[in-house]
């Protein structure tokens, strides 16, 4: 099998800046002793006004495995921000950062839960989910302990790992963000479009020809990767061959 495409922040700024800013902020917090009452609660912002706390609990997680999970899944996810662009993907981040936290907000407010949610970009990393899941192929699968996996697998249970260290502050942020996901998917905000240079959900896409299928079975791809692949780079065999080797490389 061929190996990945370019590691680092190569061709992804914003992956970086995203990066970067949560890593400082996290420390920053961590070092004023505030890591655990950073995140957001339904005494702080329905019934303080402590609006202030929205930002950093945005960016800021509230410990170190959480930290490095999730900074690790955001890095992975500049997979995104070098097939569509990073004007685009910024688009993505913003409404799914700013629809996530809406969404916790709202839920805080009809659940009246005493409990501080779990800081950091829940939201988006779960919303990013819901794209890996349906734009992300298979390029290949394997079994263990009687399971069978797949070059994805791995980032699930990056995810799983990650709710775990939150638990049950983590319910409402993952979730809020899911659905930020589908929102976005959906494309209720007619803010779909600006996403994949317009490959967005529901146009017609012509099936890819088996010439291409099999070039990209030869270069080591699955035949149902390769296919998916295909669709969605609209039978560019040069830009599939780059999201299967993205999907690869992480």
């Amino acid at each position: 099998m061929m190996h990945g495409g370019p590691s680092g922040f190569h061709n992804a700024p914003v992956t970086r800046t995203l990066v970067i800013s949560s890593a400082i902020i996290t420390v920053t917090s961590a070092l004023r002793g505030r890591s655990r009452s950073i995140g957001l609660s339904y005494q702080d912002i329905i019934q303080n006004y402590s609006l202030w706390k929205i930002v950093p609990s945005i960016f800021a997680f509230s410990s170190s495995p959480e930290s490095i999970i999730g900074l690790y899944l955001i890095y992975y996810f500049r997979v995104f921000e070098r097939q569509i662009g990073s004007n685009k993907y910024s688009v993505f981040v913003l409404f799914n950062l700013v629809a996530s936290t809406f969404f916790q907000i709202v839920a805080l407010g009809l659940l009246k839960d005493s409990q501080v949610l779990a800081s950091g970009p829940y939201g988006f990393i779960f919303a990013s989910f819901v794209s890996f899941y349906f734009d992300i192929p298979v390029t290949s699968r394997f079994h263990m302990f009687g399971l069978n996996l797949s070059n994805k697998s791995a980032v699930y249970f990056a995810a799983f790992q990650l709710v775990l260290s939150a638990w049950r502050r983590s319910f409402i942020p993952v979730i809020s963000g899911l659905l930020a996901g589908f929102v976005f998917r959906a494309n209720l905000f007619g803010i779909c479009k600006l996403k994949r240079n317009n490959r967005s959900v529901g146009n017609f896409m012509p099936e890819p020809s088996e010439s291409s299928i099999e070039t990209l079975v030869s270069m080591g791809f699955e035949s149902n990767a390769a296919r998916q692949a295909l669709l969605q780079a609209r039978n560019d065999l040069n830009v599939a061959t780059n999201i299967l080797l993205e999907a690869q490389s992480g």
